[in-house]
């Protein structure tokens, strides 16, 4: 499915999983309050919570109340884990039928890589 036809609590929660996984928002560090976030994106507070929610319950982030919202020691390493997992076995086998419908092989993918 393409990212614009996901919900938008998906396509929130894919957005906090990439800051997690390019490094710009690390183990222990907070997070956006729900309405900072909320108002960031232009979405409704409760999508945010939904998004939240998700990473909760994959104990990802951790809340300490009163004080907000923080990424869970080893979360980024769990949810490398995780995506990796869910790339292999949910979207490489229609890129790889793709590729090989169009002729594609990994030299021609690392060429264009390294042009």
């Amino acid at each position: 499915m393409p990212a614009e036809e996901r919900p938008v609590y998906l396509r929130l929660r894919d957005s906090i999983a990439a800051a997690i996984l390019e490094g710009r928002v690390k183990d222990g560090d907070p997070l956006p309050s729900v309405r900072s976030l909320a108002a960031e994106h232009g979405a409704n507070p409760l999508t945010v919570a939904k998004a939240y929610q998700l990473f909760q319950d994959e104990g990802l982030v951790v809340v300490k109340r009163g004080v907000g919202m923080f990424v869970a020691q080893g979360a980024a390493g769990r949810l490398h884990a995780a995506e990796r997992k869910d790339f292999l076995d949910n979207r490489w086998p229609e890129i790889s039928a793709h590729m090989r419908r169009l002729g594609l092989d990994v030299e021609d993918l690392v060429e264009r890589a390294l042009a």
